[in-house]
């Protein structure tokens, strides 16, 4: 299919591209490496007037640790980026972020896809959206009023909802915090689809202590879903079943039964259930054996 007609128009920097999006109002579009909206515009499911194209916006493409030894991404930069990282870009305790870039689609999408636009997409599978809410990532956003942050768990409002305003780009990313005991896993029926349900953990460990008997050096840790509601949740009752000293699988079954996820094409609300249930456990044991 083809997309309904639009206005193209190319900013020349971050000013140039909010003004553009204040003139144009809620017409407009923002778009970069397209992966997620040209495929809604092809069937019509996104109809922009206008599209305001970044992509070649440089000061956006940015990737390293700051002086506080948290972890900058700029929206630019694509998922193949951050999945062949070096280490000196990447830092210590960062390892969860490029692992989790191999869940992204096929190669030809982690190469053009963006970190912001998967992030200002919204979709409640998105592996960036899930991560930036397990790990309490903050998201700069500049406006013609100037830029502020925004506290991933005031981001996410619904299914393709954000908290960005019409005259708003995301323009970076920041996790403020390594994460050296955390992990993502997720089902698709194919490899490279939309997850059906994903999992991730970031964990407690105290690395004293025996890392072969199960859940012994893990003093508490935070569970995060995706595919379960309208956006990334975090799960307090699983959560208190690390910090309790309960094993792997009961906090996996806690954080089945504290969801009550929708029940579509891809699979019953039961389906889901069980798929959390096998996708916690198994992060935490490989969120634990890092």
């Amino acid at each position: 299919m083809k997309p309904a007609a639009f206005c193209y128009h190319r900013a020349r920097d971050v000013d140039d591209a909010t003004a553009l999006l204040a003139e144009l109002g809620d017409d407009a579009k923002v778009i970069a490496g397209g992966q997620s909206l040209v495929a809604m515009m092809n069937f019509r499911l996104a109809r922009p007037g206008h599209l305001v194209d970044i992509a070649r916006l440089r000061e956006l493409d940015h990737l390293g640790i700051d002086a506080d030894g948290g972890l900058r991404i700029g929206a630019l930069t694509t998922h193949h980026t951050v999945e062949t990282a070096p280490s000196r870009k990447l830092g210590t305790g960062f390892d969860v972020i490029r692992d989790a870039m191999a869940w992204i689609g096929h190669l030809p999408i982690r190469t053009r896809g963006t970190v912001g636009g998967s992030i200002a997409h919204g979709d409640t599978t998105a592996e960036w959206c899930l991560l930036a809410v397990l790990l309490d990532a903050e998201f700069v956003a500049q406006s013609p009023r100037g830029r502020r942050r925004i506290p991933a768990d005031g981001f996410f409002f619904g299914y393709y909802t954000t908290a960005l305003e019409p005259d708003e780009i995301l323009v970076e990313v920041v996790f403020p915090r390594p994460a050296p005991h955390a992990a993502l896993t997720e089902f698709a029926e194919r490899r490279g689809d939309f997850a059906i349900v994903s999992a991730a953990v970031d964990l407690d460990v105290a690395v004293d202590l025996d890392l072969h008997a199960e859940g012994s050096a893990v003093r508490g840790g935070r569970v995060a879903l995706g595919g379960v509601a309208a956006m990334p949740v975090r799960v307090p009752e699983a959560e208190a079943v690390l910090a309790d000293g309960g094993s792997f699988r009961d906090c996996a079954e806690a954080a089945a039964a504290a969801v009550d996820p929708p029940s579509d094409a891809n699979g019953s609300t039961a389906y889901r259930k069980h798929l959390v249930r096998t996708l916690v456990e198994r992060a935490c044991k490989e969120a634990v054996a890092r």
